[in-house]
Formats: C-alpha cells, sequence, structure tokens
C-alpha cells in the first residue's frame, strides 16, 4: 500500500513551504504529493463544485493556486524519491501538444517522478473565460490522452482525431518510460468508464458527495469491456479512518481499502497541520511503516 498527500500546491504556494513539504513527506515514507488546478476562478459562478457540502470551492477567486506543473517542479528538485502528480489537471483547458511538453520535460528531469492526473472540470465559468467549449470536453480529454501518448512513444508521431490532428511531429526529451501514467480522476461513471478505457489508474476525487467506492466495479467492468486487465488499472482513494483525529483505527482502516483492491490512500494535508515536523514522521511511522513492503 502506498500514501499521498493532496492538496500540496493551495496549502502551500510558496516555495519554502513547498520544499518543507515535499522533503518532509519523502522522509515519512509518503509516496506522492499532489497539486490541484484552476486556471482562473470567475468573481462568481453557477456551476455546483461537486467535492464539498455547500457546492463552492472552498476559499475565493484570490487563493493561492500555483501552477500545479511548475509546482511540482520545485517539489521535485527538493527531493529524490518523491513522486508528483496533478490531482487534477484540467484536461481540456490545455493544449495537449503543449502538455505533452510540459509534463514530458518534467518527467525526464525528475528522473521519472511524475504522473498525471486529469479531470473534465465542472466550473463552465472558467472554460467561457479561456474561450474552450464546456459541451464534449470528455470527447476532448479522450482525444488528448491519445494525442499526448502518441508524442511520448515516438519521434514522427502522428494523430487524427476531431479535437487535435497533427502529422510527423517529434516533441523531445521524451519521458524515461516513453510514457507517463494517467490517472484519471472524478466522482462520475462516465470518469470510472474512462479510467477503465484508457487510464492507468482511476481517483474519485476526496470530498465527493456520495459513495465513491462502487464506481470501482465500473472501472473493472470498462476495462475488460475494452479488452484490458483490470487490475493493472491503479486505484487511488481517500480514507478517513486513517486520518489523524479520526476516532478509528488507522490500520484497520487502511487494511479495509486494500481489502477492495485499493492500492493508493490520498490524504488531506489539513489533516496534518500545523504541526508537520511531528504529525508526519508519526503518521510514517505508524501508519506508512505497518504497510511497507
Amino acid at each position: 500500500m502506498k500514501f499521498a498527500l493532496h492538496f500540496g500546491n493551495n496549502t502551500f504556494p510558496d516555495g519554502a513551504g513547498a520544499a518543507r513539504l515535499a522533503r518532509l513527506a519523502e522522509a515519512a515514507g509518503f509516496d506522492s504529493v499532489f497539486a490541484v488546478d484552476h486556471v482562473a476562478l470567475p468573481e462568481s459562478y453557477e456551476s455546483t463544485y461537486p467535492y464539498a457540502p455547500g457546492g463552492r470551492l472552498p476559499g475565493t477567486q484570490f487563493t493561492a493556486m500555483p501552477d500545479p506543473l511548475i509546482w511540482m517542479a520545485f517539489a521535485a528538485a527538493a527531493t529524490t524519491r518523491l513522486r508528483l502528480m496533478t490531482g487534477v489537471i484540467i484536461l481540456p483547458l490545455r493544449n495537449p501538444l503543449v502538455l505533452a511538453k510540459q509534463v514530458a520535460t518534467l518527467d525526464h528531469m525528475s528522473g521519472g517522478r511524475i504522473e498525471l492526473g486529469i479531470g473534465v472540470g465542472w466550473l463552465r465559468e472558467e472554460f467561457d473565460a479561456l474561450g474552450v467549449p464546456f459541451a464534449e470536453r470528455g470527447r476532448r480529454a479522450d482525444e488528448y490522452v491519445g494525442a499526448m501518448r502518441a508524442l511520448w512513444r515516438e519521434d514522427g508521431a502522428s494523430f487524427a482525431g476531431r479535437f487535435v490532428s497533427f502529422d510527423g511531429v517529434t516533441c523531445d526529451p521524451k519521458p524515461l518510460a516513453r510514457t507517463v501514467p494517467i490517472i484519471v480522476g472524478g466522482h462520475s461513471e462516465a470518469a470510472a468508464r474512462r479510467a477503465g478505457r484508457l487510464g492507468d489508474g482511476f481517483f474519485p476525487s476526496i470530498g465527493a458527495q456520495l459513495d465513491t467506492m462502487p464506481l470501482l466495479d465500473v472501472v473493472r467492468r470498462s476495462a475488460d469491456a475494452a479488452g484490458r486487465d483490470p487490475a493493472a488499472i491503479k486505484i487511488l482513494t481517500g480514507c478517513p479512518g486513517a486520518l489523524p483525529g479520526s476516532g478509528q483505527d488507522p490500520l484497520e482502516a487502511v487494511a479495509e481499502r486494500q481489502r477492495r483492491g485499493v492500492d493508493r490512500i490520498v490524504l488531506p494535508l489539513g489533516a496534518f497541520l500545523p504541526d508537520l515536523e511531528e504529525s508526519l514522521p508519526r503518521f510514517g511511522e505508524k501508519v506508512i511503516g505497518a504497510f511497507a513492503g
């Protein structure tokens, strides 16, 4: 079982804080740290944020949220083993060739420690501000995944789709493994089906206002229907019972997730504040260490 910390970049938006978090997480035995994404937040919006009871994004549009890839580069430079993942980047808002270049460069320079968590977005007003159609964003995301993988896989790559098309294009450097794990995030059956159909993993986002565990079966059925091995798709979930102060036995809470096929436990960073120098090593010794190996 592996363990990750979520909300790294908006909790520690400054350089010193990012380095502090990354080094402490690595020393405590965490596998990875996640960084969230929004390009531009409107002052007002009618869209419903699906990961909080009130349907509103925590904080305000003035809350600092560094670009996740740049923040991850800073964290990677401060560590040697820690993996970094977007949790999640709003894929339809990005040019897939530019994003493929950025992610491949980051993976190449970090020694292969990057994962790309993707989502299709929920904030229509952000799409409007960037001039990207909100409709069919799922189909756009599917194509972008295919286009990026083609660029990572080979030189002289070609791709022909409805939203992106190129012929004989080379994008270097390549990721170390000629690919980057793509983890599909979301709380819907559409996201679960996308993960089964084309993802390397599935992350039913923390805070979804419904039980996301049944979606794991959707992932597996979708993978099987696509002729893929369901067991090869990594599952990442939250685990409230593992959090400090939950009142539950964290070892049993994690073991329950493990029995259900979860590969990585994702925990909100806020649960370990403010004393990271004490709380992270304590969790590493008591919980992470119990599941090592």
